[in-house]
C-alpha cells in the first residue's frame, strides 16, 4: 500500500487551553513495498507521524491516505508495534502470537495455521509453550513482531521497537527483520533514533526538524540489498549516515 501524507499538521491542546504545534506542515509519498525511516531529534513528531498513519491521531490540518483513500481510523491493513513488547505474562508465545487474531474473531483452524506459519520464520517454534517470564528482551521483541505479522497486515508501523534492546541484540534482531521483510514486502514505516540502524534498514530516510517537524531531508540509501552488518564499513553507508547526522544538526 502507498503511503502519502499531504499538508499533514498535528497539533494538541495546552494545560492554559493554548495549542501546541507538533507536526507540520509536511508532506511525503512512501511507496508500496518500500522502507522508510522517519528520524530526528525528539520531540519531532515521528511517533505522532506513526498514530497518525495507524488512524489512532486525527490530523488538525491535511491528510494521510493508504492507496488514495483517506485515513479516517484504524485499519486491518495496518499493524503497529510500540518498543515495548508487551506480552500477556499469563498467555504462552503461541497465544501471545495469536491474540490479535481471537479478537479479530477468526476461527481455530486459521490461527492455528497462522502461528504455526510465523514461529519458525521468528526462530520461536521451540519455544511456542514458553511464558515472557522466560524469554529474553530479543526474543520478546520476535514474539510481538511475530502478533503483528500474522494480521498479515500491507503496512507495518515499527515506533521504535528495537530501542530497549542492548547493541548486539539489536544487531541480530534488525537482520531477522530485514529477512521477514523481504519474504512478506510490506510497505514499512519506522521510527528510529540511531542514524546506523535507519541507514542498515532503510530504503529512504526522512529527517524532520525540532517542533513542530517539518520534512527537512529526505535521503536514499544506496546499499543493495539484502543487506549485512559488514556493509557498515563500507564507503557507501558511512557518507549516507554523515548525510543524516549534517541533516539532523542543522535541523
Amino acid at each position: 500500500m502507498q503511503i502519502v501524507a499531504n499538508n499533514l499538521s498535528v497539533q494538541f491542546s495546552t494545560n492554559d487551553g493554548g495549542q501546541l504545534l507538533a507536526v507540520g506542515p509536511i508532506t511525503f509519498t512512501i511507496d508500496t513495498g518500500s522502507f522508510v525511516t522517519l528520524l530526528g531529534p525528539s520531540g519531532s513528531g515521528k511517533s505522532t507521524i506513526i498514530r497518525v498513519v495507524a488512524g489512532l491521531q486525527q490530523p488538525s490540518v491535511g491528510s494521510v491516505s493508504l492507496d488514495n483513500q483517506t485515513i479516517s481510523g484504524p485499519n486491518s491493513d495496518v499493524a503497529l508495534m510500540f518498543q515495548s513488547a508487551n506480552l500477556m505474562p499469563w498467555r504462552s508465545v503461541y497465544d501471545n502470537i495469536a491474540l490479535p487474531l481471537e479478537v479479530a474473531g477468526i476461527g481455530k483452524a486459521e490461527r492455528n495455521h497462522r502461528v504455526h506459519e510465523v514461529l519458525p520464520i521468528l526462530g520461536l517454534q521451540e519455544f511456542d509453550q514458553a511464558f515472557p517470564s522466560a524469554l529474553s528482551g530479543g526474543m520478546a521483541q520476535r514474539v510481538s513482531l511475530g502478533r503483528v505479522l500474522v494480521q498479515k497486515p500491507e503496512v507495518l508501523l515499527l515506533d521504535e521497537p528495537f530501542g530497549a534492546l542492548d547493541a548486539m541484540t539489536r544487531e541480530k534482531i534488525s537482520l531477522d527483520l530485514l529477512r521477514v521483510w523481504a519474504m512478506y514486502k510490506q510497505t514499512v514505516l519506522m521510527v528510529t533514533h540511531d542514524i546506523n540502524e535507519a541507514v542498515l534498514l532503510s530504503d529512504r530516510i526522512l529527517v524532520l526538524s525540532q517542533r513542530p517537524g517539518r520534512l527537512i531531508a529526505d535521503i536514499q540509501v544506496p546499499l543493495d540489498r539484502p543487506r549485512h552488518m559488514e556493509m557498515v564499513y563500507t564507503d557507501a553507508f558511512i557518507e549516507t549516515a554523515r548525510d543524516v547526522r549534517h541533516a539532523i544538526d542543522n535541523a
